[in-house]
């Protein structure tokens, strides 16, 4: 017990002053990251589209003696991601944790040919995460330091029918982000974390009926909180500054 008391201590310890840019941050896996992050003693940088939900965000964790700032950011625009990081330097002086979390799940079959539904997870998914990086890596190779945290799926482990496209962006930030961890040469770390049913607003635009009651119902009875998945994110953060943690799965147990 005492040598797990120690680690906890350490991990904490490790997050503590850490500058941490949370994309997707108004609600789900950004919002309870930013608020378990907060009480550890890092200082979140918040993005998100919902100024009242990110106001309301860091007025909490301000209140609960946290520190926190953000912006309106809508990562389809790199500028938004630009000025989310210099933000960041601006108001704590660095950035050590970039979280591209913000996503969107469109699902469909393929023959349907949802094209528009397509490129916006493309865009959001894909691109929107290319921004992130492109904003946070300037700043990390000025620090020779620093950390890609992106949060994928587990649609792109396990391939399932009506997710083809939602899962093949996820696993094409997955393999832009395993090139860019050996290019680092270990000077940042690149963290994926694939969560798998979690209690979150995502399934709430699943644009097609049918495929969004059917996710609904299947949350309903195995879905996690996005506490497990913040734990993760913390966790990843929270090891020595040489331990690079590279895929987390994080799921109901119950899950298939």
């Amino acid at each position: 017990m005492a040598g797990r008391l120690a680690d906890l201590c350490y991990m904490e310890n490790n997050i503590k002053g850490k500058v941490v840019a949370i994309t997707g941050a108004s609600s789900g896996i950004g919002e309870a990251t930013a608020i378990m992050l907060a009480e550890q003693g890092a200082k979140v940088v918040l993005g998100a589209r919902r100024r009242d939900r990110l106001e309301t965000l860091v007025n909490r964790i301000r209140k609960t003696g946290g520190d926190a700032v953000f912006a309106v950011t809508d990562i389809k625009k790199s500028g938004d991601l630009v000025s989310l990081v210099k933000l960041a330097c601006e108001t704590y002086g660095r950035l050590d944790v970039m979280v591209n979390n913000a996503g969107i799940a469109r699902l469909s079959r393929i023959d349907q040919l949802q094209v528009a539904d397509w490129e916006e997870m493309i865009d959001v998914n894909l691109r929107g995460t290319l921004y992130g990086i492109a904003a946070a890596l300037p700043v990390f190779k000025r620090q020779n330091s620093g950390h890609i945290i992106n949060i994928l799926s587990t649609s792109g482990i396990k391939i399932v029918p009506l997710q083809g496209v939602y899962a093949g962006t996820k696993n094409a930030v997955r393999t832009i982000a395993e090139a860019l961890r050996q290019e680092s040469g270990g000077a940042y770390r690149v963290t994926g974390i694939s969560p798998g049913f979690v209690n979150t607003e995502l399934t709430d635009y699943i644009k097609d009926d049918a495929a969004r009651l059917a996710v609904k119902e299947r949350a309903a009875q195995v879905a996690i909180t996005p506490d497990a998945i913040a734990g993760g994110v913390a966790y990843a953060i929270g090891q020595p500054d040489n331990v690079d943690v590279g895929d987390i799965v994080i799921r109901p147990s119950v899950q298939d």
